[in-house]
């Protein structure tokens, strides 16, 4: 009989993959794809659920489009059933990180946001006279998954929720080639950046 470690326990239990649902669906009800997996919800939560515990799940293709925000940005949209995989994952390990966030970092956290980093913006600027605005360049395309890996390994004990991980983002490896300039750093050689994959899907 095949054993479960209880963090891979949590993240593919058939409760955390029916709110992963719901979190993954919020703002998206109306979208085909979401309405369509609503349709047969339980079987297709029952399948994820059997697949993730089986070692049988295997991520889909992403659909890629550009958007303007003021700058042109490449996204690279994971088929919903993934996104619900996506947030069953962040679900049991976001707790191991969000203790380790410095207090102003606002994206996509519980009780931070937009508004909440205006407020904070704010407050400060009538404290300080000046502001350093940055910016990291081509953030998401130049993510190296070995370190990301690397990093994520030294807080996440269980190989089940790794191997996880690593299919994820084996998978979102090369979609964002076309948007990243390579950079060179100390201690490269020819082909070792060029062979390490690299980039985050969004």
């Amino acid at each position: 009989m095949k054993t479960y470690n209880h963090l891979f326990a949590q993240v593919a239990s058939f409760d955390n993959l029916w709110h992963a649902f719901h979190r993954a669906r919020r703002g998206k009800r109306s979208n085909g794809e979401v309405a369509s997996f609503e349709y047969h919800l339980e079987r297709n939560l029952l399948t994820l659920e059997t697949e993730l515990l089986t070692g049988t799940y295997q991520p889909g293709g992403y659909r890629h489009f550009y958007i303007t925000e003021p700058k042109r940005r490449k996204i690279s949209a994971a088929p919903f059933r993934d996104r619900v995989v996506h947030h069953a994952l962040c679900a049991v390990i976001e707790p191991i990180f969000e203790c380790r966030f410095i207090h102003h970092s606002y994206a996509c956290r519980v009780g931070k946001g937009t508004h909440r980093a205006l407020d904070a913006a704010q407050a400060l600027a009538r404290r300080y006279r000046y502001v350093l605005q940055g910016d990291i360049v081509q953030f998401f395309p130049s993510v190296d998954h070995q370190i990301l890996r690397a990093l994520l390994a030294r807080r996440i004990a269980d190989p089940q929720v790794m191997a996880l991980i690593d299919l994820i983002l084996a998978t979102g490896a090369g979609h964002l080639e076309s948007e990243y300039t390579m950079q060179w750093f100390p201690g490269d050689d020819l082909l070792n950046p060029l062979e390490r994959p690299r980039g985050l899907p969004n």
